[in-house]
């Protein structure tokens, strides 16, 4: 039968009647073959020849009784399992076409999304369930969540947590491991972990096997990340008993991440001991529960006890990647030990004949930390000798380097290096070179970080608006002033409102001055009247623009302003150049829409 399968469908194309490959697929027999099978190539003419079928809507029926939901979330899946997204995004919106999507192709497809880093794709697939039936569907919130967690997007996902359960959702025990473990990559994940443990309990779930984890013991790894985070080794230890007491082991992961708590505790006595432990067990064998204390140490100002449990890793042929010997280079570095640093640094390229990017990043911290500039350069110029590219990192490092060091422009052309290579920038640190560029005169540059970031797809400060409009004004960039107006007024606070409104109307471009006038009085800024006054003697120097003068007290009047008397008299006495009769007109009936609107 499956010779007769696949010598069918290979000879597809060449077929003008249906009956043969009818005759060979079955409901039966299809489901079973292509899980079983491998299908990359089969699955391909298969999906052409069903896509044919549907298009002529000849033999829809017929073929939905061969090819069930069942059989084509099986290719679903393969496609997803090879990454093939765009076929895979094909598959789906034309079983959503046809109604032959489920639950669980749902679910598939969006875990899927999740793994190709589209979380936006993903949500909005969710979005437009309409059966909340499905919408609530444990597995589709479970994959919906694993996404957004999985693409840094944390808030969205425990947002959306909180409206599946008031929409009828009943979490299992894969969504908490889910939010427990974003909670590690976040701020203050901390109390987000602690809420969501007791929720769990609460609600008497246990953790499911996932992914070769013994029930239980993952969701308590994730847990004891997010006590690292805090150092909290009192709930650690609570918290490692109670797995204990329940028959579980904790594994080689879960005692690692204990060593970080008692580490970040500062619990060094605790945490040679876990380490001794974590030896006769066999779990240290390579350098990272070493490293973890030797970080701990030289952070807490322990150099000699840090510089300790390095020559122990040596003696003891610990396995090494480079990672113990960046950690006391940024040490020695730290103490001002610099010529110490240099020292290591050759020591692991002799002995290793290499560098890679870590330990070049760590020395280029480490170096840009004690200003030692010609140290900088020389590991710069040694990443070009070898060839080594520099990441993000590298150039994060060299930004608040230069900025330190006050060359705010080789900052900028760093920054602009980062957002060449597709890195996204940090806010922090883009926030801090916009305010070094403008204070040091570059405006325009800082404008284009403002840029930067604004299209990055980050979240950015309310403060920062305000920020690049005073940098923007100061160098006399009013038109770029007024789209950060047009764009955020709301934003910005009154004072920074009122100096733009006086600067603008005085020295910006004479056509934005009504759209700049109307965007400040949106966000709820009073325009006071010695604005319009000398908007007014703009126009009047320049008679053209008698269309945007009659314009704007039109637009007064609607908004319930009215021209003081000396503006007033002020535009009478040059009404000839305007038509006298058609600005007493606008005049008067500016006067009796305000009135009526004070009304």
């Amino acid at each position: 039968m499956e010779i007769a399968l696949a010598t069918t469908i290979g000879t597809i194309a060449r077929l003008s009647s249906t009956t043969v490959i009818f005759s060979v697929i079955s409901p039966s027999n299809t489901t079973s073959y292509l899980r079983y099978n491998n299908i990359n190539a089969l699955a391909a003419r298969i999906l052409t020849f069903v896509h044919r079928l549907y298009n002529q809507c000849t033999y829809g029926n017929m073929l939905g009784d061969i090819l069930k939901t069942q059989d084509l979330n099986v290719v679903l899946r393969r496609y997803g399992e090879q990454s093939r997204w765009k076929e895979l995004t094909q598959l789906f919106e034309w079983m959503q076409y046809h109604g032959k999507a489920s639950a669980s192709s749902y679910s598939s497809y969006i875990k899927f999304m999740g793994k190709s880093l589209n979380p936006v794709t993903a949500l909005e697939i969710y979005n437009n369930i309409t059966d909340d039936s499905i919408k609530v569907n444990v597995y589709i919130c479970n994959a919906i969540l694993s996404c957004l967690v999985r693409s840094g997007k944390f808030d969205s996902g425990m947002k959306l947590f909180q409206k599946m359960k008031q929409d009828g959702l009943s979490p299992d025990g894969f969504t908490y491991n889910t939010l427990l473990t974003g909670c590690i990559k976040v701020k203050d994940g901390y109390a987000t972990a602690l809420k969501l443990y007791e929720e769990l309990k609460i609600n008497g779930l246990q953790m499911d096997s996932d992914e070769g984890h013994s029930p239980n013991v993952y969701h308590y790894s994730s847990l004891l990340n997010a006590y690292s985070s805090d150092g909290n080794y009192k709930k650690a230890d609570t918290l490692v008993e109670e797995m204990k007491s329940l028959g579980l082991v904790p594994n080689k992961v879960m005692l690692t991440t204990l060593l970080k708590v008692y580490v970040r505790g500062g619990l060094f006595e605790k945490s040679r001991e876990l380490l001794a432990e974590l030896e006769a067990m066999g779990y240290a064998q390579d350098e990272m529960p070493f490293c973890l204390l030797m970080d701990g140490l030289s952070k807490a100002g322990k150099l000699d006890e840090a510089r300790s449990v390095f020559n122990e890793v040596k003696e003891k042929g610990v396995r090494s990647d480079g990672y113990a010997h960046s950690i006391m280079i940024t040490a020695f570095c730290r103490s001002g030990l610099v010529n110490e640093a240099k020292e290591l640094a050759k020591e692991f390229e002799t002995k290793n004949g290499r560098y890679d990017l870590v330990m070049l990043n760590s020395m280029l911290c480490a170096y840009c930390r004690a200003g030692e500039m010609e140290s900088v350069m020389q590991t710069m110029k040694k990443m070009d000798e070898l060839a080594i590219s520099p990441d993000r990192h590298t150039l994060s490092i060299l930004i608040k380097y230069f900025c330190k060091e006050k060359l705010y422009l080789l900052a900028y052309r760093t920054m602009e290096d980062l957002r060449k290579k597709g890195y996204q920038p940090d806010e922090e640190l883009c926030s801090s070179l916009i305010f070094y560029l403008g204070k040091s005169g570059a405006h325009l540059e800082a404008f284009s970080v403002y840029n930067t970031l604004r299209y990055s797809k980050r979240t950015m400060s309310k403060a920062l608006h305000e920020k690049i409009l005073h940098i923007l004004m100061a160098g006399r960039l009013f038109k770029d002033a007024y789209v950060i107006v047009k764009d955020n007024a709301g934003l910005i606070s009154q004072p920074a409102l009122k100096k733009f409104t006086v600067k603008f109307v005085k020295f910006g471009n004479i056509n934005l001055m009504n759209d700049a006038m109307k965007a400040v009085h949106a966000s709820g800024y009073k325009i006071e009247q010695g604005i319009f006054q000398t908007i007014m003697s703009r126009y009047i120097s320049q008679p053209e623009k008698k269309e945007l003068l009659l314009q704007l007290l039109n637009w007064m009047a609607g908004q319930g302003y009215v021209v003081d008397p000396t503006t007033r008299n002020l535009v009478l006495k040059n009404s000839h150049l305007f038509g006298r009769q058609l600005i007493a007109e606008t005049l008067s009936k500016q006067h009796v829409m305000a009135k009526a609107k004070r009304s």
